[in-house]
Formats: C-alpha cells, structure tokens, sequence
C-alpha cells in the first residue's frame, strides 16, 4: 500500500514538473523542472526495485546530460532566442494530442474497474544479481557498442568544447 502511494506521488510530481517543462518561457527554469522529472522517475524505479536504473537514471540523465543541457543554454544567448517568433502556431496539434491521451486515460480508467493495475515487482531474491548480471552482458557481450558509444561521446564532448571556446574567441 505504501509502495502504491509513493508511486503515484512521484507519477503525480513526474507529470506537474514535466508540464511545467513545456510551459516555462526561460529555458534555465525549464531546464531545472526537468531535473525533478528525472529525480521523480528514478524515484519509480527505486519503488520497481531497479536499483541500476536508478542510479543510471540519477547519474547519466540527471548528472551528465542536464549539466551539458545547461552549458548548451548558457552559450544559446537567451536575449536574442527570447526576442524571436515562437512556434506556438501548433495548438490545434497540441490541443488535439491532448484530448486523444484524455480520452486513452479516461478509457483506462473506465475498463480497470479494480484500480490501477501495477505490475508486481519481482521478488528480492530474485533482484540479487541484477546489477551484476548486467554489468556482465555490458563488458562481456556487448563491449564494442559501449566502446563505440563512449568514443562517440567523447567526440561530441571535445567538439562543443572547440565550439564553445571558438565563439569565445
């Protein structure tokens, strides 16, 4: 039941900051409502018993990835994006995105006469291993892709630095 609860808190916070992403005209303001998005769905799979997820999703997305977001923000000049045209000529697309997933939730909620049904999170015993398991299929199974995404990471990294410091310049 406790479980249940946190869930929905956290599904409630993970949807009320990732609107509050699309809706913040400042893009640093965006930018940190996407860090408690990411906080909140690694807090889902803390609940799930996926103790790598989270700490994939806490580390890389919410440390990695937003850290060069934000650099990529601090070298966009917020004055000159700010002053232009917006694309908010969308709305009836959006407008219309909205209803249909209304309409899904509403469905959803109509056919699941019991409640919401959460999946069931496998037994501790089973989840032992779990971190170990994959950090074997990574290094052992499929270590060039990693290598091979690391490398490519590595390059675009070294290649905003270069962009960055030439504008600089």
């Amino acid at each position: 039941m406790v479980a249940e609860v946190t869930f929905f808190i956290l599904s409630a916070l993970a949807l009320g900051s990732a609107v509050m992403v699309i809706t913040r005209r400042n893009p640093v303001h965006s930018a940190l409502w996407l860090i408690v998005t990411l906080f909140s769905v690694g807090g889902v799979f803390l609940i799930l018993r996926a103790p790598f997820l989270f700490a994939v999703q806490i580390i890389l997305y919410v440390g990695g990835i937003m850290v060069l977001i934000i650099f990529v923000i601090m070298l966009v000049s917020v004055d000159v994006s700010g002053r232009q045209q917006q694309f908010s000529r969308q709305w009836l697309v959006g407008l219309t995105t909205v209803l249909i997933l209304a309409a899904e939730l509403g469905y959803a909620l109509y056919r699941g006469s019991k409640g919401f049904l959460l999946a069931r999170s496998a037994p501790a015993a089973a989840l032992e291993n779990n971190t170990q398991a994959i950090g074997t299929a990574l290094y052992q199974n499929y270590m060039l892709p990693v290598e091979i995404a690391s490398i490519l990471l590595l390059v675009a990294m070294v290649g905003a630095v270069l962009m960055a410091k030439r504008k600089m310049e």
